[in-house]
């Protein structure tokens, strides 16, 4: 697999991108990474997207941007998540343009599907529009990625990741741990929503697939494990590794407390993603087809979610946290 010399990742502090920093330097790629927040020892620089002209000249020779840095956050205000999931990817492709690099690759959601799709669903099912700040500023960033590559800027691919757990995953590990041990953790409709779990590594592999197959340009791709689980089996294997339970109530009841809690929540100064959105994506009732990635990249998940789980609890423990 030939892969670019050197690639920059935007976010690269963060979740996905801190593993995709590891794993590209494992494979002998040279890496840079910008983030909010420094960290020398990684070569992160300090680094804001919606100001990158401040940190362009780290472009130089770099041949592919991998942009992971956004909002990730179902209650954030949509003006927001506009501002860093939309302007500041088209700043940061902007510049990256203009230092010459050769490939973007822009990592979005399967969010961008919305809440209501059809099992199987494949990238040439159009994106809908949820009226929540994370999955439509999602679908908009998109959009000026795949105008910028129709307009011959940059050549573009994007990313849709599934549900992304792993170690250190804040969505899909901790926040969850935080509310199974709250005993918050309720879901709606006796938790028979659809989680698609996608390990992190198994992404990673993908994104490792997309930057060295030269037909990923120009293409959407949504990567997960293959398969869908109900919430329950997922949140319940969560809830084991800490002793605690899982509550379920009818999806109004559910989504009325889970507002009235996050709100309260949030107006005492603390965080919560609590909300219409959490809720909306605790009951989807379709599945993601990786076909497409299968055929063009040769794609294929290697961790499985017994296996994922397993790691998660060693990692727990290594971090004192079970």
């Amino acid at each position: 697999m030939s892969l670019p010399r050197t690639v920059l990742i935007t976010g690269a502090g963060g979740f996905i991108g801190r593993h995709l920093h590891d794993r590209l330097t494992a494979s002998g790629v040279t890496v840079r990474g910008v983030d909010l927040v420094a960290d020398p020892s990684r070569g992160t620089t300090l680094g804001d997207t919606l100001d990158p002209w401040r940190w362009a000249h780290l472009l130089e020779g770099v041949d592919a941007v991998i942009h992971t840095a956004a909002v990730v956050s179902n209650v954030a205000p949509l003006e927001e998540a506009w501002q860093v999931n939309v302007l500041a990817t088209r700043n940061v492709m902007t510049v990256a343009t203009q230092a010459g690099v050769d490939h973007f690759v822009h990592v979005s959601s399967i969010a961008a599907f919305g809440e209501d799709f059809p099992d199987q669903v494949t990238e040439q099912h159009p994106p809908h529009l949820t009226g929540h700040s994370y999955a439509d500023t999602k679908i908009n960033g998109e959009a000026v990625v795949l105008a910028a590559h129709a307009a011959g800027e940059i050549d573009c691919t994007i990313v849709r990741p599934g549900d992304v757990y792993g170690p250190g995953s804040r969505p899909w590990v901790l926040i969850p741990l935080q509310l199974i041990r709250s005993h918050q953790a309720i879901l709606p409709d006796g938790g028979r929503g659809i989680f698609s779990p996608t390990y992190i590594d198994n992404l990673v592999d993908g994104v490792e697939l997309v930057l060295a197959t030269r037909a990923a340009r120009g293409q959407i791709f949504t990567l997960t494990d293959g398969v869908g689980v109900s919430c329950w089996e997922y949140f319940s294997r969560l809830a084991d590794l800490v002793g605690g339970r899982l509550y379920s109530l009818p999806t109004p009841l559910a989504r009325s407390l889970a507002l009235s809690v996050g709100s309260a929540t949030r107006a005492l100064g603390r965080e919560s993603e609590l909300g219409h959105a959490s809720l909306g994506m605790l009951l989807r009732r379709g599945t993601y087809s990786i076909d497409k990635a299968r055929e063009v990249l040769g794609y294929e998940p290697a961790v499985d979610l017994d296996e994922g789980m397993r790691r998660v609890a060693a990692w727990l423990r290594s971090e004192g946290m079970i």
